[in-house]
C-alpha cells in the first residue's frame, strides 16, 4: 500500500522516468492518475458554470446546453487533432528523436490554429441561426445570444487546450498537463461570479460573463503551456527553427487523426440529436438534462484516463520497437479500466436520485435533471460494465496502436473494431436511457 501511495505522489508532482521501460503497471498509474485528474478540471469548467449560470435562469442553463452541444464539433476536431498529435509525439519520443517530436507538435498547433479560426468566424457570424436549428427559444436567444457568439469566438482557447495537453500527454508529461488546468479553472472560478453578477467594479454580464471567464481560464492555461514549450521546460523544446509549415508533417498528423475524429463523432452526433429532441420539451427540460449529464461525465473520466495513458505507452512502445510491451499495456490498461469502472457503477448505482440536487432551478427541472442522472447511469452500468465496454476500455489504445505503428495488417483491421463497437453501443445506449 506505501508503495502505490508514493507511486501517487509521484504521478502528481510529475516524473522524468522513461516508459519505454519497467513494469508496465506502475507506468500506466503514473500515467493516468495525472491524466483523470485533468480531465476532472476540464468537466469542472462546465459544471462551474452551469452552478453559477443556474442562478439566472432555466431559459439561460439551457442556452449554455445548447451552445455546449454545438461547441462539441469544435471539441471533436480539438480531441482528434490531439490522438494525431499524441500518437506521433510518443512515437518520437520512444524514438529518442525529440526535434522531431517538438516539429510534429508545432505542426499540430498550426493546424489547430487554423481550424479555430475558421470555426470561430462561421460560428460567430451564424450564432443566431445555429440556436434556433438547436431549437432554442426566443427568450432563450434573446437573453444568452452573446454567450453562444463569444464561446465560438474563444474556441481557439479550448482547440490548443485539448491539442496542447494531448502533446504533453504524448511526450510523457501528464503532470504538466493537468497543471495547465489546474491553473485555467481557478481563473474561472473567481472570475465566473464576478462577471455574471458583477461584483466589485466590474458590470453585471449576465449568462455573456461565463463565456468571457470560461476563455479568459484556458486563454491563460494555453498561454501558460506555450510558454512551457518554448522555455524548455517539458520534454518537448519548441524554438523558432520549428514555427514553419511542413506539409508532410501536418498531413501525417491529419492523417493519423482521421479514425480517431471520426470514432468521437459518433459519439457527439447521438448527444447533438439527444439534445434537439430534448429542446422540444421546453428550457426546464433541458436545462435539467444539461446539468445532470455534467455530472454522470465524472464517473466516465477514470476510463478516459487509463485510456489515454495506455494510448501513450502503446506509441512510446512501439517507437522503442518492443511491440510485446504495447500489447501488455492494452491489456493492462483493459483489466485495470473494467475494474475501476465496475467499483463506480456499483458505488454510484444506489444513490443516483441525491447526486441531482445541487442548484435553484424549478421542479420540473429537478425532475428532468434525475432523469437524466438515473437514466444515463443506468446506460453507463450496462455499457461500462457489459458489451459496450470495448469502446470505453480500448478504443484509443487500439486506435494507439494503429497509430503508433507502420499501419501493419493487423494493426488497421483492429482499428476498425473501436468504432463499430462505439457506433452500436453508443446509439442503443442512448434510445435504451430515453425510455
Amino acid at each position: 500500500m506505501k508503495r502505490w501511495w508514493s507511486l501517487l505522489l509521484e504521478a502528481i508532482r510529475g516524473s522524468d522516468r522513461d516508459y519505454t521501460v519497467g513494469p508496465v503497471g506502475p507506468a500506466l498509474v503514473m500515467l493516468s492518475v495525472p491524466m483523470v485528474l485533468e480531465m476532472a478540471m476540464e468537466s469542472l469548467f462546465a459544471v462551474v458554470d452551469v452552478f453559477f449560470v443556474s442562478q439566472v435562469s432555466a431559459d439561460a442553463v439551457a442556452t449554455v446546453g445548447i451552445t455546449e452541444t454545438m461547441l462539441s464539433i469544435v471539441y471533436t476536431v480539438a480531441l482528434g487533432l490531439g490522438i494525431g498529435a499524441m500518437a506521433v509525439v510518443s512515437r518520437r519520443i520512444g524514438e529518442k528523436d525529440e526535434d522531431g517530436a517538438a516539429q510534429a507538435a508545432a505542426q499540430a498547433i498550426a493546424l489547430g490554429i487554423i481550424v479555430a479560426v475558421v470555426v470561430g468566424v462561421l460560428g460567430f457570424l451564424n450564432a443566431e441561426r445555429l440556436l434556433r436549428v438547436m431549437g432554442a427559444t426566443e427568450p432563450m436567444i434573446a437573453s444568452s445570444l452573446g454567450y453562444t457568439q463569444v464561446m465560438f469566438l474563444g474556441n481557439a482557447t479550448v482547440t490548443l487546450l485539448f491539442l496542447n495537453n494531448a502533446i504533453f500527454r504524448g511526450a510523457g508529461d501528464p503532470a504538466i498537463a493537468m497543471r495547465m488546468l489546474w491553473f485555467g479553472n481557478a481563473i474561472n472560478i473567481v472570475m465566473d461570479p464576478v462577471l455574471i453578477f458583477g461584483l466589485g467594479p466590474f458590470p453585471e454580464m449576465g449568462v455573456t460573463g461565463a463565456a468571457i471567464a470560461t476563455n479568459l481560464g484556458r486563454g491563460a492555461a494555453v498561454a501558460l503551456q506555450l510558454w512551457m514549450f518554448s522555455s524548455g521546460r517539458s520534454r518537448i523544446h519548441l524554438s523558432l527553427r520549428h514555427v514553419r509549415i511542413v506539409p508532410s508533417v501536418m498531413w501525417n498528423v491529419c492523417r493519423l487523426s482521421g479514425s480517431g475524429f471520426l470514432q468521437i463523432l459518433i459519439d457527439t452526433s447521438s448527444y447533438i440529436g439527444l439534445v434537439r429532441v430534448i429542446s422540444t420539451f421546453g428550457s426546464d427540460a433541458l436545462a435539467g438534462y444539461t446539468i445532470g449529464i455534467r455530472l454522470v461525465i465524472f464517473a466516465i473520466l477514470p476510463s478516459w484516463g487509463l485510456s489515454n495513458a495506455a494510448a501513450t505507452m502503446v506509441g512510446q512502445a512501439l517507437g522503442a520497437k518492443d511491440p510485446d510491451r504495447a500489447e501488455k499495456s492494452v491489456w493492462t490498461a483493459g483489466h485495470y479500466n473494467a475494474i475501476v469502472l465496475g467499483s463506480i457503477s456499483v458505488f454510484l448505482s444506489p444513490s443516483r436520485r441525491g447526486s441531482c440536487r445541487c442548484s435553484p432551478l424549478s421542479p420540473a427541472s429537478h425532475r428532468m435533471r434525475f432523469r437524466a442522472c438515473a437514466s444515463s447511469a443506468r446506460a453507463s452500468c450496462s455499457s461500462h460494465t457489459g458489451w459496450c465496454s470495448p469502446s470505453r476500455s480500448t478504443a484509443p489504445v487500439t486506435r494507439g496502436r494503429r497509430r503508433g505503428s507502420t499501419c501493419s495488417a493487423s494493426g488497421c483491421s483492429r482499428s476498425r473494431w473501436p468504432g463499430c463497437w462505439r457506433s452500436a453501443g453508443r446509439w442503443v445506449r442512448r434510445v435504451y436511457s430515453s425510455r
